[in-house]
């Protein structure tokens, strides 16, 4: 069984830590669903992993294309990746299940900080799947770094 690990985004941005939990994922050898809600968001999430500097260069694609199945790192807006992801990250809000959880390696979610809503949907997602038997854990940015703040 996968564990959810939340991610509460206050001093970077989703376009800069998104890449490195991507590339501390691929380390492992896992294929990444990152799912989002709205198709225009993840259209510029997709322009900012293609011009983000080269040593956090993510191989990867917008679900859709004709390489879904192949592509290392798969964005999309629902679920059922085609490219048979360990690890799903969770951004702009999308909805994970328990079921979705403790198939994956690692289910990350990201959320923003700074986004009053975005804070209350992360805290209802937790409850839900700590809830449901889920493994969670919380990590926040501590200085500059992440720091694990709470586990369940």
């Amino acid at each position: 069984m996968g564990a959810a690990f939340f991610y509460h985004l206050t001093q970077t941005p989703l376009e800069s830590t998104l890449p490195m939990l991507i590339a501390k994922s691929r380390e492992k050898g896992w294929r990444i669903e990152v799912r989002g809600q709205d198709a225009d968001r993840m259209a510029q999430l997709d322009v900012a992993l293609w011009r983000g500097p080269d040593d956090s260069f993510a191989p990867h694609g917008i679900a859709g294309g004709p390489h879904d199945a192949d592509q290392p790192v798969l964005l999309t807006t629902g679920a059922g990746a085609a490219n048979a992801p360990a690890c799903l990250m969770a951004v702009h809000g999308a909805d994970v299940t328990a079921d979705e959880v403790s198939t994956m390696a690692r289910t990350c979610i990201l959320f923003d900080g700074l986004d009053a809503d975005a804070v209350a949907h992360a805290r209802t997602q937790w409850k839900a799947l700590t809830d449901a038997g889920c493994a969670a854990q919380y990590w926040a940015q501590d200085g500059g770094r992440w720091a694990m703040k709470a586990q369940k």
